[in-house]
């Protein structure tokens, strides 16, 4: 017998079975499966694979010994990060290795009952019995699934498909809607297509970077290197409330007064019109409506926008005037202006700055969202949420039947109208319409809105379902079922990143226990439910992936050209679109940047100017409430709920060990608060005692907390974007008193 032969005998794909059924199914390996890493490593060597963590999507190299992933180090080949990674990136195997994972499905027997283990045979027919009883009872749509941004693409597509052409499932959302949700709608709306038109090497090229409601230093360390590789000296000009980390490291400053940021952009964009300071010719070729986009901004003069946002006029022009002198600008934003209530035309706002001044389609120019999850982008195009699997409309009958016809399935199991946001679908549980819910790789419970009404939520439920890698979540507290899956590491896909980079994911760690891939979970239930013939090409991720390619055939996120995952592991991930017809150039050249031919995605090529009235905040201050309480990230060792940075000791030396407030010197004297005292904050739905920190980075009559304890989202408002349904996270009343 062969040494690699006995080596692959030590790590079969998957372990633990309970019946041949479950064997049959789980048992296929993927095309880079630890099985097949080893065969080409030697027992000492490297393999590389896309980071899990944050959008920017890192290359990783993942040292193996003895069978074992036992380090991590930075690829410098790769052409995101160059040989850079964050502290997260370096502790990406530690969470694999938690004692605290789920090893095998967890089933609550009895409503208060607690929660046993059970087999998958069995976890499989609760999980059937269950959900086709409430279908039977109360109709399909009494049933939806809430998915996630965090597994690979493969999955999420499996998923999607599975619930509603299998399932008949008409509403699921993702996590997504958390995020992504506002840049999503806008750019459809302003391109034609959910299209962030940038490259990394952006950052590189720009003489002006604007950064909107962005904390880039500690959200996405590795983009704020890129700048900082920067040789135009560029003016980095940050537009945020807060004096963040990234405000200090900026060249100008703009604390601009919480959510008037609407008003501020479109005061810039009266401003540059008042001084000729746009692209007329490019406006005439490339775009349409901007001649009503002016009227519109005649009456945000310097002096109404100065009152509204808190800036001087001087400051005003000094903004537009730089964006003018430069001759290549780029508008950055993120989560600052996704998750506020009219964050869809405030993404726009910038868009159309960028097309005014002629700053699309070149280097270093553009109006580009960065994106929150790896793989938030992957589930904008193929989790069959938000849109149709390939960036498709499930509203175009035409979309409709060329899916069908790919996946060769009827027409007529693919719904026709869009589902219920995530909002909604929460909503509809609190109406007593769904009574089944299936949460996959998400953790609602603590990173919802008005988190204590999404708790009320789940326990109206008549079944539900977690899916995850830990059992001891906030959400998987409340589960009738808990499904064990493997994470980052322990599978193979691909994700996408913010740049619309394809990168690839392989195994190289076995999940735990009974621990299965949500891949194979998926294969489980299409099985059970009784649609696995519908599935039956499902069988690997790269098979799935393929799938996908022909759907994207003649979209604008075509990527028939992507041979297989060795070109995508070759090249060092390929942006989309990729026809076969581009592969020569990669080869030359792997950054593809968007609409250098000004082609836009509408009908007649044109991008939009779209705007409409600023409306009023949700919830004004009052007496009871006179703060305005932000949220966002709080250091770079830290993601979303700490759910896995949670699990590594060295990333939880570098955040707070408690939740902490962020108060002005003035107010905290005012209100006879030191440093260090445990305060109480209190919202219209919750109240909740966190430490204070005095701190000059808000100013008077704002608050801070950092998103990643479960606390702040008791206190956070229900608000939602009107277009985008993203919920707004940034602005809500609190009041704050000594304890």
């Amino acid at each position: 017998m062969s040494k690699k032969k006995s080596l692959l005998e030590k790590v079969p794909m998957i372990r633990q079975w309970q019946g041949p059924k479950t064997e049959k199914l789980v048992r296929t390996p993927g095309k880079f499966g630890l099985g097949q890493v080893l065969q080409d490593l030697e027992p000492e060597a490297t393999t590389s694979l896309v980071c899990g963590f944050c959008s920017t999507g890192c290359g990783l190299n993942i040292h193996v010994k003895e069978n074992k992933a036992i380090n991590i180090t930075p690829d410098t080949d790769y052409p995101v990060n160059m040989g850079m990674a964050c502290p997260k990136g370096w502790e990406a195997l530690e969470p694999l290795k938690a004692n605290d994972r789920a090893i095998q499905p967890l089933l609550r027997k009895e409503r208060g009952g607690q929660l046993e283990p059970a087999s998958w045979d069995d976890a499989m027919k609760v999980f059937t019995e269950k959900f086709k009883s409430i279908q039977d009872k109360h109709g399909k749509e009494a049933v939806a699934f809430i998915s996630t941004g965090q597994i690979v693409t493969e999955e999420m597509a499996f998923l999607g498909a599975l619930a509603k052409f299998g399932m008949g499932m008409k509403h699921g959302d993702g996590n997504t809607r958390q995020c992504m949700a506002t840049a999503v709608v806008a750019y459809k709306q302003s391109f034609g297509f959910d299209a962030p038109p940038y490259t990394y090497q952006d950052f590189e090229e720009s003489d002006v970077i604007v950064l909107v409601g962005s904390n880039l230093c500690i959200a996405h360390p590795i983009m704020w290197q890129r700048i900082e590789r920067n040789k135009h000296h560029p003016e980095i000009i940050v537009v945020d409330p807060r004096t963040t980390e990234t405000a200090v490291a900026a060249t100008q400053h703009y604390p601009i007064m919480p959510k008037s940021d609407l008003i501020f952009f479109y005061g810039i964009a009266h401003i540059l019109i008042e001084k000729g300071w746009v692209d007329q010719a490019y406006i005439d070729a490339h775009t349409n409506d901007y001649a009503y986009f002016a009227e519109h901004v005649k009456s945000f003069t310097p002096e109404y926008v100065a009152e509204q946002s808190g800036m001087s006029e001087d400051a005003l022009y000094k903004l537009a005037e730089t964006i003018h002198q430069g001759k290549r600008v780029s508008f950055w934003w993120t989560m600052g202006v996704n998750q506020g209530h009219e964050g869809t035309r405030t993404a726009q706002s910038l868009i159309n700055l960028a097309l005014m001044t002629g700053n699309i389609g070149r280097p270093g120019a553009g109006a580009n969202s960065i994106t929150g999850q790896c793989n938030a982008m992957g589930s904008r195009l193929f989790s069959n949420t938000t849109g149709l699997l390939g960036g498709h409309d499930f509203a175009n009958e035409e979309h409709r039947s060329k899916v069908a016809e790919v996946l060769e399935i009827d027409t007529a199991l693919i719904p026709e109208g869009q589902s219920l946001a995530y909002d909604q679908i929460l909503e509809s549980i609190h109406k007593g319409k769904i009574k089944g819910l299936w949460v996959i790789a998400t953790n609602g419970a603590h990173s919802w809105i008005n988190q204590d009404r999404y708790r009320e939520a789940m326990e109206k439920l008549d079944f539900l379902v977690v899916q995850d890698m830990y059992a001891n979540t906030e959400s998987a507290d409340q589960a009738d079922l808990i499904l064990p899956a493997a994470g980052w590491g322990e599978k193979d896909g691909v994700f996408i990143n913010s740049e619309r980079r394809i990168g690839l994911v392989k195994k190289i760690a076995e999940s735990p226990g009974k621990a299965l891939s949500d891949f194979n979970i998926f294969r489980l239930v299409a099985e059970y439910w009784g649609c696995g013939k519908m599935f039956e090409k499902w069988d690997t991720p790269e098979n799935v992936f393929k799938l996908l390619k022909k759907l994207t055939v003649g979209q604008a996120c075509d990527i028939s050209g992507v041979a297989s995952y060795q070109m995508l592991d070759k090249l060092g991930g390929i942006q989309w679109p990729c026809t076969k017809d581009d592969v020569e150039g990669l080869m030359e050249d792997n950054q593809r940047r968007l609409f250098e031919d000004h082609q836009f995605y509408h009908a007649d090529k044109k991008a939009k100017f779209l705007y409409t009235e600023p409306k009023p905040v949700a919830e004004p201050l009052s007496e009871a409430f006179p703060f305005v309480l932000l949220t966002g990230r709080g250091t770079s060792a830290q993601w979303h709920t700490q759910t896995r940075t949670g699990k590594s000791a060295v990333l939880r030396k570098l955040y707070p060990a408690e939740l902490y407030l962020d108060i002005h010197p003035e107010d905290a004297t005012r209100l006879g608060i030191q440093n260090g005292q445990e305060v109480l904050v209190k919202s219209a739905r919750a109240e909740v005692k966190v430490k204070a920190f005095v701190s000059t980075s808000v100013r008077t009559g704002q608050v801070y907390l950092p998103m990643h304890f479960a606390k702040t989202n008791r206190l956070t408002a229900e608000s939602f974007d009107t277009y985008s349904r993203q919920p707004s996270y940034k602005h809500c009343a609190v009041g704050v008193e000594t304890v």
